[in-house]
């Protein structure tokens, strides 16, 4: 009896285990039923590389750049190998500028930034010409589901 308590516990522990680390979390941004899989930018680190030599990005992904506090945050497209639409969302998770089809740039020195002028706590980057595609608009609301 024991033996077999032994090895349930076990099998339980290893099923657990297995979950856990084999799971993967998805991070959502969503404009109403339109969904992108975010990869999450919060440090300086990860925001200075953001998406920065990718080759190709899937139609349902993006990069979501995460700021502590709310404010003017300007991007560029250096090194960057796909066009962008770039999305500016602030504190109340509201859409306050697109740059649509951003392009990219590799000039080593003279890449222009692109600076919304309005006070943002997030950016999301997804494939160029989406935006117009779900008929995003300033305004919009976003909702999160980020672990």
């Amino acid at each position: 009896m024991k033996k077999l308590l032994l090895f349930v516990v076990l099998l339980l522990i290893t099923t657990a285990v297995f979950i856990f680390f084999t799971s993967e979390k998805y991070n959502l941004v969503c404009f109403g039923s339109n969904c992108f899989q975010v990869e999450i930018a919060d440090n300086s680190l990860e925001r200075s590389q953001g998406l920065m030599f990718r080759q190709k990005l899937d139609s349902d992904k993006g990069m979501l750049f995460i700021f502590e506090n709310e404010g003017e945050y300007p991007f560029w497209m250096k090194n960057t190998l796909i066009p962008l639409d770039i999305i500016w969302i602030n504190g109340d998770k509201e859409v306050v500028f697109i740059s649509e089809n951003a392009q990219p740039c590799m000039e080593e020195f003279s890449c222009p930034s692109i600076n919304p002028g309005k006070n943002a706590r997030y950016v999301l980057e997804i494939n160029g010409g989406i935006s117009e595609k779900i008929g995003l608009n300033i305004g919009n609301k976003a909702n999160f589901l980020v672990e």
